[in-house]
């Protein structure tokens, strides 16, 4: 696997994998940044959660379970130190749908967080990662 990451001006960057689509990376403003991309710690997340929802999508459709909206939230804290890594990740998987089993949905996710999520298993050697599950109307 490998990614090319160009520097564009003051703190902004594009990234790009395999497919070719520009990733933009900026920092905040307070940082000297424009605030023009995500930010490189933001991104991490944003891997952490598609991973694991690309898992779990590609599971519940083997199990013909189809939500009407799916999304993560993932909420991160950081230590206060340098150089400041994650210390615990919190995965709120929302599921929205009539007549969602509950049990499928947590076992798509346990398959995900226990087996298959590349993201997650290199993301907690550092920083503890759990989830919380949300089923909505």
């Amino acid at each position: 696997m490998e990614v090319t990451v160009r520097y564009i001006d003051g703190m902004q960057f594009t990234g790009r994998g395999a497919n070719p689509v520009d990733i933009p990376l900026d920092a905040k403003p307070e940082a000297g940044g424009k605030g023009q991309g995500a930010a490189p710690m933001e991104l991490l997340l944003m891997s952490v959660a598609g991973c694991t929802g690309m898992d779990v999508v590609s599971i519940l459709k083997k199990m013909r379970v189809s939500p009407d909206k799916f999304e993560i939230k993932v909420e991160g804290n950081r230590a206060g130190d340098h150089p400041k890594v994650f210390t615990d990740i919190t995965l709120v998987y929302r599921f929205w749908g009539s007549d969602l089993p509950e049990d499928k949905l947590r076992h798509a996710i346990e398959l995900s967080q226990e087996k298959y999520c590349s993201v997650s298993h290199t993301v907690n050697k550092v920083a503890k990662v759990d989830y919380r599950l949300e089923i909505n109307p």
